[in-house]
């Protein structure tokens, strides 16, 4: 047991329950920020959870902060669950028996649920500020923050008419038992709050505005939630949520207390905590840099959960076939973008050529490559192009994002390309003579047998074999000609698909830009 917090947990050997015959989950995220992939993880474990045991994903809104809450954000959550493919059965957008779903629109709901924890004694009236609760504790000998000591449950009626006559309105707190809180965890097993380490709790403000520690039981138990899966940050408020569906219960409102299940945290640089401001949390500053949906979900999903010992890379398909949040690991997940871009280029792999080439076109015109946002929209020699080079790409890039870089200048009708800094290091003194050995040779190729296979032959044959040049600088400073590049796609197949005529200009360019 740990003395600061409360918590007794015995993971080890204990049996986690079983789950629901009729699974019903939720996603239930604040509009206040862009979306970030520990949101994603908790939308994709719950949603995953829902088509495995063929249950009931809700998708609703938590929007009762005015300051925080924002349109721009709420669109952004919907824009990301579209993107991701992560569908919901009953909510926002979709609708539903127990509508509406954003709190926004649920006030006179919680309205109604916290007079009728007033009027049955399970919550009371409190009239203690801030500064008050930290002197009695200072005067008790507590630490001045010690908490929340009660002092309000027994209040008479005379002494909160003296408090509103002083002008004073009073929050509402709910009762917590003297007793010991205990659930078993999906992820995590038997969890205990000893008696008195969780204080009574404030559910509405003295402006009367619910808080969340109201609020989300309050949807979770009118929506028949049943299996609440959600960060390992939340648990501490666990034993606060669970009094509060047993007193629902009494009342008939709730039909039960749900199943927990709180997953790991995910962690960032230095083993810290994945903040949302850590531009590697942000959602789509990794779509921006071109992952893809399967990619991006293949490996959230890894963060917590794994569908084998020694399998990395599955389809969402595979993942719903596998899924039981049970099987979730209790331990920080570390966010490793290495590794993520590594299994996004797996996936990037297994797309259908075409499927890779329209998804590539907007990364494409965002980076002034092609004309079009589309590929329906592209011009005749575009889409030739690129049917032309996606062999050649498709296998080398890991990310969108860099399908530009490749096919750039196969796209381009410039007869120079400009080099990069680091093709240009690999100029040597040697790239002049290459350059013009190569023109030469390549001139007396009729255009008709401009194919790679022979413009290779006749390359090797004049640099290397009677040139005497080693491989690398007889191709290299040819490949830089040709791509500006000192990586591109593979060298003499782009040459067939630039032609004789360009390719032979961009290595007579280059030879005249060294002079």
């Amino acid at each position: 047991m740990t003395q600061d917090t409360g918590i007794d947990t015995k993971e080890a050997g204990a049996e986690k329950p079983e789950l629901p015959e009729n699974v019903r989950v939720r996603f239930c995220p604040s509009p206040t920020g862009t979306p970030h992939v520990g949101m994603v993880r908790t939308a994709l474990f719950n949603w995953a959870e829902a088509r495995h045991t063929k249950g009931t994903f809700v998708f609703r809104i938590e929007d009762t902060d005015a300051q925080r809450d924002s349109q721009e954000s709420y669109e952004q959550i919907l824009e990301a669950l579209r993107w991701l493919g992560l569908n919901w059965d009953e909510g926002i957008d979709v609708g539903g028996p127990h509508g509406p779903y954003r709190q926004s629109e649920r006030t006179a709901i919680y309205k109604d649920v916290a007079a009728k924890l007033l009027e049955a004694g399970y919550a009371y009236e409190s009239f203690s500020t801030p500064e008050e609760i930290e002197a009695r504790n200072v005067a008790a000998g507590r630490p001045k923050a010690f908490g929340y000591d009660g002092y309000d449950r027994t209040l008479s009626e005379e002494q909160k008419e003296a408090f509103r006559a002083e002008g004073r309105q009073p929050a509402i707190r709910l009762k917590m038992p003297d007793e010991n809180i205990s659930f078993n965890d999906l992820i995590r097993g038997q969890i205990e709050f000893k008696a008195g380490s969780v204080p009574d709790y404030v559910i509405v403000r003295p402006n009367g505005d619910p808080l969340y520690t109201l609020t989300n039981p309050v949807d979770d138990a009118m929506m028949d939630i049943n299996v609440v899966l959600r960060g390992e940050d939340l648990l501490s408020s666990t034993p606060r949520q669970i009094v509060l569906y047993r007193y629902l219960m009494e009342l008939g409102i709730a039909k039960q207390v749900p199943l927990f299940g709180h997953m790991p945290y995910v962690m960032g640089e230095g083993k810290k905590k994945l903040s949302k401001r850590d531009p590697e949390s942000n959602l789509f500053l990794h779509r921006e840099n071109g992952f893809i949906r399967e990619g991006l979900l293949n490996y959230l999903a890894g963060l917590g959960w794994s569908i084998s010992a020694d399998r990395d890379v599955f389809s969402m398909d595979e993942m719903v076939e596998h899924f039981d949040v049970r099987d979730v690991k209790a331990n920080p997940a570390h966010f490793d973008l290495d590794k993520a871009i590594a299994i996004n280029a797996e996936h990037i792999r297994m797309l259908e050529p075409s499927d890779f080439l329209e998804r590539s076109v907007p990364y494409l015109y965002k980076d002034g490559v092609v004309s079009a946002s589309s590929w329906d929209e592209l011009s005749e020699r575009e889409r030739q192009i690129l049917n032309d080079s996606v062999a050649l790409v498709q296998p080398r890039v890991r990310l969108l994002g860099e399908v530009s870089g490749m096919v750039g200048s196969l796209l381009s009708e410039e007869a120079y390309i400009e080099p990069e800094a680091d093709a240009r290091k690999q100029l040597k003194e040697s790239a002049g003579q290459v350059l013009d050995m190569a023109v030469a040779a390549l001139e007396g190729i009729p255009a008709e047998e401009f194919q790679a296979e022979h413009v290779h032959e006749v390359l090797t044959q004049v640099l290397v074999e009677e040139g005497g040049i080693k491989p690398r600088l007889a191709f290299g400073p040819v490949r830089v000609a040709v791509s500006g590049r000192r990586v591109s796609p593979p060298l003499f197949e782009s040459m067939e698909i630039l032609g004789k005529e360009l390719s032979v200009a961009r290595l007579a360019e280059l030879r005249k830009h060294l002079d």
